[in-house]
C-alpha cells in the first residue's frame, strides 16, 4: 500500500516514519525537494493546484491524503473520484474558511465568538457596533500562525485594521477573555471507529504554538470537547485525525478553529500515548482498528523556532525526546520541537522549564 501525501512538510514527514513500520511506502507532493517529507519518500514537483502534477501523484499511489489545509478545494476534486482522498475534500474545505468555519460550529451548537462577515469598511463598522470592541479582524483564507490579524483594542483601530487587511474577504470576531487555550485531538476510522486524546493545553506566542502539556486533566472539559468534535466528524463522515482549538472561558470551551490533519499541539503523541496521532492517522484513512489514545505518564511539547540548540544540550535534561525537521534557520520558522516525558506532572514541568532555559540561553 502507497499513500500519497499533498505537501511535504515535517507532518508529512512524521506521518511517513509512523506508517513505514507498518509496511506501507509514500510519496509527496511538493514545490521543492528540499522539505522535510523529501527525507523519507519521493517527491512529485508542483504547486497543489497543479493538475498534471496532482495527476502524477495520483498514478503513484493507493490513497491520498495531506499536511496542510491550504489544498485548492476545485483542485482536488478530480483525484478525489480517482482515489480515495481522505480526510474528506468537504472537511478540507470547511476548514480553508473562518466564515465557513464558524458557521458550521454554530450549525452543530459548538460554542464560539461573535463573529460577522466583513466585505467593507462600513461591514467592519457595523460589526465592531454589533459585537462589541475588543474584537479581531481576520481573513477569511490562508491567515495561520498569527498572521492575517489585526486586533482592535478601540474605535480609533478600526479604519486601520481596515486599511491593512482590506484587500481580501475578513472576519470580525468578538474577543475571548479567556483562561487557557486547550486543544482536543481525535481520529475516526473508515469504519467509523472513534477514538480521543487528552485535552492538551497550549501556549502561544505572536500566534505561533511555543509549548503544550498533556494531558490537561478536566474531566467536564475533556467530555464537552469530545462531544463537540464528534459532531464534526458525524457531520462529514469523516476519516483521519481531527483537531479543534478552544479557549477556556468561566470554565466552559469556545471554539477557534479547527484542523482536518495532525496537528501540532498533538506532537506529544510521539512519545506520550498508547499510539501517536501519526499512527492513528494512517490507521483511520485506512480503515483499520484505532490504537489506544491513552497517555503515557505526563507530557509536554516545545517548538523550537527561528533557532533549535544542539542535541547533546538538549538531550542532557530529562525525559527529553529530540526532533529535528532539518529545516534551514530563518525567523519564524519551525525547527524541531522535543517532547518530554515524565512520571509525573512536577518532573514533567521540571524538565519543561530545564528546556525552555536552554531554547532560549
Amino acid at each position: 500500500m502507497k499513500i500519497g501525501i499533498i505537501g511535504a512538510g515535517q507532518l508529512g514527514r512524521m506521518l511517513a516514519l509512523a506508517g513505514y513500520p507498518l509496511g506501507l511506502r509514500f510519496a509527496f507532493l511538493d514545490q521543492g525537494t528540499d522539505t522535510p517529507g523529501a527525507q523519507v519518500g519521493h517527491i512529485v514537483q508542483g504547486a497543489f493546484d497543479d493538475p498534471a502534477a496532482l495527476a502524477e501523484l495520483a498514478k503513484q499511489v493507493d490513497l491520498i491524503t495531506f499536511d496542510v489545509e491550504n489544498v485548492p478545494v476545485d483542485a482536488v476534486r478530480d483525484i478525489a473520484q480517482q482515489r480515495p482522498f481522505l480526510p474528506p475534500v468537504d472537511a478540507l474545505g470547511a476548514s480553508q474558511d473562518r466564515l465557513h468555519e464558524k458557521t458550521l460550529f454554530r450549525k452543530l451548537k459548538i460554542p464560539t465568538p461573535e463573529f460577522a462577515a466583513v466585505d467593507s469598511l462600513q461591514d467592519l463598522q457595523a460589526a465592531a457596533k454589533r459585537i462589541g470592541i475588543p474584537g479581531v479582524l481576520k481573513t477569511r483564507r490562508l491567515g495561520y500562525d498569527g498572521r492575517g490579524q489585526y486586533f482592535i483594542r478601540s474605535a480609533d483601530d478600526v479604519e486601520k485594521a481596515w486599511s491593512m487587511l482590506g484587500t481580501v474577504p475578513l472576519i470580525y470576531e468578538g474577543f475571548v477573555n479567556f483562561s487557557r487555550e486547550v486543544s482536543v485531538i481525535g481520529a475516526r476510522s473508515t469504519r467509523g471507529e472513534v477514538r480521543c486524546y487528552p485535552l492538551s493545553a497550549n501556549t502561544h506566542s505572536e500566534g505561533i504554538l511555543r509549548y503544550s502539556i498533556a494531558p490537561y486533566n478536566n474531566a467536564r472539559l475533556q467530555k464537552s470537547a469530545e462531544t463537540y468534535l464528534k459532531r464534526i466528524l458525524r457531520h462529514f463522515d469523516y476519516a483521519g485525525i481531527l483537531t479543534i482549538e478552544f479557549f477556556v472561558q468561566r470554565g466552559k470551551l469556545i471554539a477557534n478553529e479547527m484542523a482536518p490533519r495532525v496537528h501540532n499541539s498533538g506532537h506529544w503523541t510521539i512519545e506520550g500515548a498508547q499510539t501517536s496521532q501519526f499512527e492513528n492517522h494512517v490507521r483511520a484513512i485506512l480503515g483499520l482498528p484505532l490504537g489506544s489514545t491513552a497517555a503515557i505518564g505526563h507530557s509536554a511539547m516545545v517548538n523550537f523556532i527561528g533557532t533549535i540548540p544542539t542535541l547533546e544540550r538538549a538531550l542532557k535534561v530529562p525525559g527529553v525526546h529530540f526532533h529535528s525537521y532539518c529545516k534551514e534557520p530563518r525567523p519564524n520558522r519551525k525547527l524541531g520541537h522535543c517532547t518530554i516525558t515524565a512520571a509525573s506532572a512536577t518532573a514533567r514541568d521540571r524538565a519543561l522549564r530545564s528546556l525552555m532555559k536552554l531554547k532560549v540561553s
